[in-house]
């Protein structure tokens, strides 16, 4: 069986440009080195906004998974920890919606500027890795079951 590649879309947050956009670039980077092909990458205002374009991406047939990326810097509210979760949250809920997956490249919550500026291309990096290796194991148990019949796992 010949190897599909695998097809990502990438959702950014312009919130924090100054850190997501770096992410952005570290990910495309290790996308090309891991072999995936990036399909589409959508900016959004914020870290909030992306389960809405999340949805949308998941419904295309040309999308394996999804790679979220953001910064989510702690201010003098507890406003960082309600977007960072609930944005988390939903996220999650999409996935498993869909049997794609999402990984989570966001930074925060409760990071200062400079917790987050030195892990730009750690949690780039890790969220695409995340992504391919997922859309890997999936297809492998899809094969599997296409193997049930003649293959019996204990």
């Amino acid at each position: 069986m010949q190897e599909r590649s695998i097809k990502l879309g990438i959702i950014v947050a312009e919130f924090n440009y100054d850190i997501t956009y770096l992410m952005l670039q570290k990910a495309i980077s290790h996308a090309k080195f891991l072999g995936a092909e990036i399909k589409v990458v959508v900016k959004v205002p914020g870290t909030y906004d992306i389960p809405l374009i999340a949805r949308k991406l998941l419904e295309k047939n040309y999308i394996d998974a999804i790679v979220a990326l953001g910064a989510v810097i702690k201010g003098e509210t507890k406003h960082d920890e309600l977007v960072a979760n609930q944005t988390a949250r939903k996220l999650v809920d999409l996935s498993v919606e869909y049997g794609k997956p999402i990984t989570l490249g966001i930074i925060g919550p409760g990071a200062t500027h400079e917790q987050a500026v030195e892990r730009i291309e750690e949690y780039a990096n890790r969220a695409v890795e995340a992504a391919v290796k997922l859309v890997n194991r999936i297809r492998r148990i899809n094969e599997l079951e296409e193997l049930q019949e003649m293959v019996t796992i204990d």
